[in-house]
């Protein structure tokens, strides 16, 4: 198939800037930047209103990226804790999801779509993660995803002690315990 013309209204990573005219296959215009108004299809009605009130879209961009870099000042060092159940290994039952993270971004003060949550890879397991939040285009947010399955255990995590290897540690000396023999053990010979 013929690549589709489009006039980016935003930046778009690994594709360009504002106001480039790229090319790119059809289903990613049709399915993705069309429906985003990340793009508009590039003939020359569209790049003459484009070019009539690009300094306006210019403007509008350089202030809502300000916005945004004034959020990720705000919101430096943003660390979010989930609950989660999990297995004695520290593997989690299920994944965390973008979405679980923007609702505990929300209950943290920060606002945001699970959209605007990237996660380079699932979440599987207990511990630290750092995710990053797309404020805008131009501007990337890292948050601290503490997973954990209660409370107490992600301030152990936060303070940098390991949780997983406790339970195991626990367990081991409960499966000793079980085996210990007190009949076994020498006695003193006092009366």
């Amino acid at each position: 198939m013929a690549a589709v013309e489009l006039i980016l209204m935003q930046r778009v990573d690994k594709l360009g800037q504002m106001g480039d005219v790229v090319r790119v296959k059809p289903g990613y215009a049709r399915n993705y930047l069309l429906p985003q108004k990340m793009a508009i299809r590039a003939n020359k009605g569209n790049l003459a209103q484009f070019e009539a009130k690009r300094v306006q879209l210019e403007a509008d961009n350089l202030k809502r990226r300000d916005e945004a870099e004034r959020v990720a000042e705000r919101m430096a060092g943003l660390s979010v804790v989930v609950i989660r159940q999990a297995g004695e290994s520290g593997s989690l039952y299920g994944s965390v999801s973008s979405r679980d993270i923007a609702d505990a971004a929300a209950e943290a003060g920060l606002t945001v779509n699970r959209s605007q949550v990237v996660l380079s890879q699932p979440i599987k397991a207990l511990g630290l993660s750092t995710v990053s939040v797309v404020l805008h285009p131009e501007v990337t947010l890292p948050v601290t995803v503490n997973v954990a399955r209660s409370v107490e255990e992600a301030e152990k995590q936060t303070r940098g002690e390991r949780v997983v290897g406790e339970m195991e540690e626990a367990i081991e000396l409960e499966s000793d315990l079980a085996f210990f023999d007190p009949n076994s053990m020498p006695r003193d010979e006092e009366g």
